[in-house]
């Protein structure tokens, strides 16, 4: 599906032109052309990136195959971006979709597969705009990627309730050991892939920061940095709950073996209390000729039997092992 905007000093004078049309916008100096590629066909895809705009084979190949590595490349009269969007569910964990920018001086292309939420929202809000509308593809672009980085945030909140629930599962009485090792790892995992999703993206808006290409205005900097300071607080917040996950894990480790050492405890304590016993029944057995309770000496060792287990349980309470 293809998208297409034609903007003239900040208004929009036209949408969704045919081929033809859109060459002659192209030849057109003084408008402003955004297009965006919603999983087009491959006619579609030779029609636009080869046939109205031209594009560099290396880059429309890097377009077409879907790539896992945000970068920037210049091509000296447009910026080649990949960029990536993300969703997340508990269930499904994470979904990234790719966004391909090709920014040039007077027009901005979009690809992307699937559909992407900060690009329906931009599509949305562009084609009900009245009045001042963007006066620069670098305007659209950081627009774009600013609504990407900002649906990052519910994928943040999603994983700190999910660590929030962790936090109270490891201090339950009742946690099942095995069902909660495979949550910690899981939500660990989760955190070490957002890490890895945001800081390649940073990178990416640092570069455009800059200023090292002349495609981004210099008055559009400070947006570009405020973007990039932006996934550098998401990346640190990310950080700070994987610390805050390591710490429920020493916590459950912790609890676990205070658990182990107080069966061990009480397992100890019960040989200790049985000791008087093994003892005095031992040696009164096997140590006399003739048996003792002939001459009512079976009482007395009862007796003293019962007592120094008493003094052992006494003794053991005093200790707290009991």
């Amino acid at each position: 599906m293809i998208h297409s905007f034609i903007f003239s000093d900040g208004k929009l004078v036209g949408r969704d032109l045919e081929l033809e049309a859109l060459r002659l916008v192209r030849a057109d100096k003084g408008l402003l052309l955004w297009v965006d590629l919603e999983n087009p066909t491959d006619e579609e895809i030779k029609a636009i990136l080869e046939g109205v705009f031209q594009f560099h084979p290396l880059a429309i190949e890097d377009c077409v195959a879907p790539s896992s590595l945000p970068k920037v490349e210049d091509y000296d009269d447009y910026l080649f971006i990949v960029t990536h969007a993300v969703d997340f569910t508990r269930t499904e964990k994470f979904n990234t979709t790719e966004l391909d920018l090709f920014l040039g001086k007077d027009y901005l292309v979009s690809f992307h597969r699937s559909t992407i939420r900060a690009i329906t929202g931009y599509l949305d809000r562009t084609a009900k705009s009245v009045g001042v509308g963007p006066r620069g593809p670098d305007r659209i672009a950081h627009s774009l990627l600013d609504m990407l980085v900002d649906n990052y945030a519910p994928v943040l909140d999603e994983l700190r309730g999910e660590l929030e629930e962790l936090e109270e599962h490891v201090l339950a009485k009742d946690a099942g050991q095995n069902k909660l090792v495979s949550e910690l790892l899981h939500v660990r995992g989760d955190f070490n892939t957002l890490r890895h999703i945001v800081r390649p993206q940073r990178d990416v808006i640092d570069r455009l920061a800059r200023g090292e290409s002349k495609l981004v205005r210099a008055k559009m900097l400070p947006y570009f940095r405020d973007l990039r300071d932006n996934l550098m607080r998401l990346e640190d917040t990310a950080i700070s709950y994987h610390e805050r996950l390591m710490m429920a894990f020493d916590i459950y480790l912790n609890k676990a073996a205070f658990e182990a050492n107080e069966g061990i405890k009480f397992l100890t304590a019960i040989t200790a209390v049985t000791i008087p016993i093994m003892a005095i029944g031992t040696w009164y057995g096997m140590n006399f000729e003739n048996m003792p309770e002939l001459s009512h000496g079976y009482p007395w060792a009862i007796g003293c039997t019962m007592g120094t287990t008493l003094l052992m349980v006494i003794y053991l309470k005093r200790k707290g092992w009991f």
